[in-house]
């Protein structure tokens, strides 16, 4: 007597379902990375720098902020690693490597500073 084989009962998946599945994981991926680029691109404040911008009174907008996190990741990939960023009142030296704000001064101290171990100048007047 010869058997066939007959496969058990339930439900399998298609290739079809095993696609739409697999970019759904795809999508949460670009999702994830996306938030984490995102993320990223803020900058940090150091303590130091945060107690000198609030011992000067300085005050840099968060669109002044968002743009110059932006400047510095673009320093960044032109391999800049610590920059100067001139803002209307301040002065910042940032670590474009860290993305952290090292220290900040007013542009009327600035003006009397020698900066060292600065290869980029970011300017945003």
């Amino acid at each position: 007597m010869h058997k066939s084989y007959i496969p058990p009962i339930g439900i399998q998946k298609t290739n079809r379902a095993m696609n739409r599945q697999d970019k759904n994981v795809e999508t949460a991926s670009f999702a994830t990375h996306l938030q984490d680029a995102l993320t990223d691109s803020c900058l940090t404040i150091s303590k130091h720098a945060k107690s000198r911008l609030d011992d000067r009174n300085i005050e840099i907008s968060s669109t002044e902020w968002k743009e110059i996190s932006e400047r510095v990741s673009e320093a960044k990939k032109m391999g800049v690693n610590e920059s100067l960023v001139l803002v209307n009142d301040a002065a910042l030296i940032v670590s474009a490597k860290n993305q952290t704000v090292i220290t900040a001064m007013n542009r009327k101290e600035a003006a009397s500073q020698i900066f060292t171990n600065i290869n980029g100048t970011i300017i945003m007047d």
